[in-house]
Formats: C-alpha cells, structure tokens, sequence
C-alpha cells in the first residue's frame, strides 16, 4: 500500500498498518493550515501549532566558565511547573553532551559531565507569539560511583571498571582516568534522582539527586558495542562490529507516567541491523523498555520491539531515499505510546547547503509491534534483517505517525525563523532538534492539552568559545533556541500531565 498522508504531501507511506516505511522524497513542508489533526488507533491528535520561542545567544556561558551548550535534551523538574493566567513557570534541566569536539582533526575536551539549570517562564500572547524566557540558574556536576567528574574525552581503547560495571574511560591523554559520557537523553525520577542516556557504551545511568552515580543499567548484548571477538569497542571514531553504531547511542530516553517503564530508544538501527548500500539503511531502530516499579537498574528488559524510522532523499529533489532521518529525543506517553522527534541533517550549523527536507514528532505505538524480548536478537547479536536487507517478516514494527511537522514556514516565520537561507530577516532554522518535554496546559478547558518543548543542539558552535579553559571559536553563532507547541493529546490529564503537576 502507498499513501499519502493529507497535509504531508512530502511524504510516502509505504505498506500495511502494521509495517509502514515512510519516505521522503521531496522536502516535507506543512501544506494545510493550522491545527492538523491525525488519526491513530482510533483516537484523534491534533497539532495547534507554535504558541511561544525563545534564546540565548550562542556564547552564553555557562557556570562553570565554559560555553553553554544546547540542548541534548531537556526537562522541566517534576513539581515546579505552576501557572498563573496566561504565564506559566518552572525550572528546566538540560544536557550539553561531550562539550566541543572536532573527531575529524583528533579534538577533543576534559569537558566535566554535566546538567543545567534554567528559570523559565512561558508568556503567551493573545496574538499566538508568546516568549519562552531561559535564565541560567547554575545547575549540577555528574559524578562516577566514587565521586569523580565525568569527560567527554574520546575513551578510545581505555576502560576502567566500577562497581562491577566496565565502563568507557581514557587510558592517558585528555581525561585520563576519568569515564568518557557523551550525555543524550534526560530523565527525572520522582525520588528526586534522573537517568541520563549515554552515546558512548549505549548505557542508562542512574543518578541521586545531587548527580552522583548510584547505578547502571547495561545494554542487552545486542546494542552493546562490540569488536569482531565479542569485546567492549566503546570508541565514537568508527562503528564497532555489532551493536550501537557510533556517535548513535541512547538519544531517546523516558519514562512512563506512572513511573514504572523506562523506555529506551537507539538513534538509528544498530550495526547489525543496518542493510548494505547508503545511510537509508539504517532505519530499523531498536526499543527497550525496563521495568523500574521494584529495581531502579534493572537487569534486563521486559519488552524490545523495532521501529522503523523515516528515510529521505538528502538532495529533497524527488529521488530514492539515501539517508535515514534519525531520532534525537522520546517522550513517553503511556505503557505503549510515545512521541518520537526525527530529522535530517540539514539546517543551520550543518556543513554544506544540503536543503532541509524532514524535522517531525512522530506519535508511536508499539501494541501491536513483536516482543523480541529474550530471543536472540537481544541475548545475542542476530539481525532482525533478512539477507536482502529487509526486516524479516515474523518481526512486527511498532506503528508510527507523523504528528508535528517543525517544517512549517507561516508558522515559523512568525517566531523569526525560516527553513530557507534566501528569506529576508529571517534566522534558517538550525540543522539538529534534540531536546523535547511534554507538559500540561493546566488548562481545566482543555484537560487533555500539552505543550511541547523542543531543544535545538547548538553543538557549541559560537563565534566566541571557551571550552576548559581553552578557544574553540566557529565562524558562526548558533544559537540556543527552544520551539513551543501546543497538542491535544486524548488521556494526557491522566498521563503525561501527571509528571509536572
């Protein structure tokens, strides 16, 4: 079956219900108005567009002396959220990842692991352009098992091992000593502790409240990254022989409302299960979902499905997918659905002129997707392709459906923001969205109302950088930005809401 969803007519949805592959083939711009609704299950989602954006400038710094990354992923604390009219406030945290870095040329940073702390508040407006106001407010170091800071230095080859647990570390050089943390994804515990995803061994690290480790929940040996004789290859310079493929960790990370699943999702799909050719064949991503009710570092998983991710054409100019847009952030929305942020690579700050072509939240289910849970292809490392390179028939994908396009011009040009580097007084949107968290309205009108906050990953790209006491200037400043949208997502005041009330 091939079919074109209304108001996306970028897009091609090929195959049944249960096993959709959605191609892009020219750039996916918004083409209806505002809201748009889909239709999933049965029950009916609606977008309300932008409502509020807000900044800092790119060479913001940060507390502890060094330029204030954006934003690998936020959240907003559990408990601070309050509204008061048309003003809402509270208190973000947000991942910076590994600091500035340049792989290409062997640069990388003794850059402290660590999390931010901002004053927010949400202004709307009757004319629909409110503000998202950020004001640094310090924020927190992440320390290992014994008290020590993390880096964002390349391991290499270098372990060392805590608790029992080996874990990625330089052997000399920059952050000798130290575990290597390439942070992706955040999440708060109701105890006051967090998970942080991590890109370097595709760990889940548990945390207390004042950022010391307190636990770790290992990969199944299918996502872990290992060489061809079955050892660790924690290295981000080269994919390892199976497993995460480098620099495509735990970028997805979040729990459901009640508390009791930790959802865990890969970038893109795993060495072994991408299929030969160009980067479109990457799209078979995994999903892990922890039981965390009675053992906050459970062992391992309850349920694993795949996702299948969008695949593009990179040039947006009609032809054959040959690229994958992979996901950067999760938020979950009950025992089976999430919201899923993908995209391309292109924007501002991307190298090159490539257009941008694809930037979509995703509503995904996994009811009806195939547990791989303790089978193979999570105790061991069997792909879950075929030899042709297609996903084997007796695996059912989870479900997903486009829900919120960011490619939407009218909507963007009234924050100041463009998908075209020719629109006059206009900011190009920036090339990596990463960071987003859901939030009640707090609306007794509208109980079921969200908004949406997404993050971009300035990547630390700043005409004036500092980084551990050194220069890392760019020719360009990418700002800090952060996009508000408001959805009307049915049940969201017996789920989601409950996280911020």
């Amino acid at each position: 079956m091939r079919r074109v969803l209304a108001g996306l007519a970028a897009i091609v949805v090929i195959g049944s219900a249960s096993a959709q592959a959605i191609e892009v083939r020219r750039p996916d711009i918004a083409s209806t108005p505002l809201p748009r609704s889909v239709e999933a299950g049965g029950t009916v989602y609606v977008d309300r567009g932008l409502v509020a954006s807000g900044s800092l400038p790119a060479g913001t710094v940060d507390f502890l002396g060094d330029t204030l990354g954006s934003f690998s992923s936020l959240s907003i604390e559990p408990g601070t959220w309050k509204r008061e009219g048309d003003t809402y406030t509270g208190v973000l945290w947000t991942l910076p990842d590994r600091g500035r870095n340049d792989p290409e040329h062997d640069v990388f940073f003794d850059y402290r692991g660590r999390m931010h702390r901002f004053r927010v508040r949400l202004s709307l407006a009757g004319d629909g352009k409110g503000r998202f106001d950020l004001v640094p407010d310090g924020g927190r170091v992440l320390r290992d098992f014994n008290g020590n800071p993390f880096t964002g230095a390349e391991p290499r080859g270098g372990t060392l091992r805590e608790h029992g647990v080996l874990l990625p570390a330089p052997a000399s050089g920059t952050g000798a000593g130290k575990v290597s943390l390439d942070a992706e994804s955040l999440q708060f515990t109701r105890d006051g502790g967090f998970y942080v995803g991590d890109e370097y061994a595709a760990n889940v690290y548990r945390f207390d409240a004042d950022g010391r480790l307190d636990g770790v929940i290992v990969p199944p040996r299918a996502v872990q990254p290992l060489d061809a004789s079955g050892k660790p290859d924690f290295t981000s310079l080269r994919p390892p022989a199976s497993g995460r493929r480098n620099n495509q960790g735990v970028e997805g990370m979040a729990m459901s409302p009640d508390g009791t699943r930790l959802f865990v999702v890969l970038q893109s799909a795993l060495v072994q299960d991408s299929a030969p050719g160009d980067a479109s064949g990457r799209a078979l991503t995994r999903v892990l979902v922890y039981d965390t009710s009675r053992n906050a570092v459970p062992s391992r998983p309850v349920a694993h499905y795949v996702v299948r991710l969008p695949v593009y054409d990179d040039k947006g100019a009609g032809g054959t997918p040959n690229r994958t847009a992979a996901q950067s952030e999760i938020r979950v929305l009950d025992d089976h659905r999430f919201l899923m942020l993908a995209r391309d690579g292109a924007g501002w700050g991307a190298d090159g002129d490539r257009p941008i072509v694809f930037k979509s939240v995703l509503l995904v289910d996994t009811s009806g997707a195939t547990n791989l849970a303790g089978t193979a292809y999570e105790t061991a490392t069997t792909s879950v392709r075929v030899a042709g390179g297609e996903l084997r028939p007796d695996i059912r994908p989870a479900s997903s459906t486009p829900l919120v396009d960011l490619l939407d011009p009218t909507d963007l040009a009234r924050f100041g923001l463009a998908i075209d580097a020719a629109s006059p007084g206009k900011a190009l949107l920036s090339e990596k969205w990463e960071a987003m968290d859901l939030v009640s309205t707090l609306d007794p009108a509208r109980p079921d109302d969200g908004f949406l906050i997404v993050g971009n990953d300035n990547d630390f790209v700043a005409k004036h950088c500092v980084m551990d006491g050194q220069r890392c200037d760019s020719a360009i400043d990418n700002d800090n930005r952060i996009l508000v949208y408001r959805l009307t997502l049915p049940g969201m005041r017996s789920t989601a809401a409950s996280h911020h009330h």
